[in-house]
Order: structure tokens, then C-alpha cells, then sequence
């Protein structure tokens, strides 16, 4: 937003935010990102129920699952 279009609360809160320490501006900002994603009932329990399906299929070997050293390890020949 362009400062001029700033209401005189929302440039109190920017100042203020600005005396804050490097870790509370980033907690802050986390905060202020989280508020901002919405959620909605029906997505959260598709995920859910996505989630689920997953798991279930990982459980009964139906999806392959490879260990963490074993990604690293194909991630050093691969990369510089």
C-alpha cells in the first residue's frame, strides 16, 4: 500500500512494528500472514479426508516410501 493511502491507525501500527526486534517484526509478520488465510469448512475436510487416503495407502505398501537417507544421498549426485 502506498503510504499515502495509509490510515492513521494503520500507520501507528507500521511505527510502532518497526521498534520491535528483528524476532518479534517476524513473529509479527507470521501472525499477520496467518490471519489472512481463510478456512473454509468444506477444503479443510477434503484435505482431511485426502490426508487419510494417503496414510492408508502408505500403510498398506500401496504407495513406495523412501528413506530420508536415501533422498539425501540421490540429492548429492544430483546437485553440485
Amino acid at each position: 500500500m502506498h503510504p499515502s493511502r495509509m490510515t492513521p491507525l494503520l500507520k501507528q501500527l507500521e511505527e510502532q512494528a518497526r521498534t520491535l526486534s528483528p524476532e518479534e517484526r517476524a513473529r509479527l509478520a507470521e501472525t499477520m500472514l496467518e490471519s489472512l488465510q481463510s478456512s473454509i469448512p468444506e477444503i479443510d475436510c477434503a484435505w482431511a479426508e485426502e490426508i487419510e487416503r494417503r496414510v492408508d495407502a502408505i500403510d498398506r505398501g500401496l504407495i513406495p516410501t523412501h528413506s530420508a537417507a536415501d533422498v539425501f544421498a540421490e540429492a548429492k549426485t544430483i546437485l553440485p
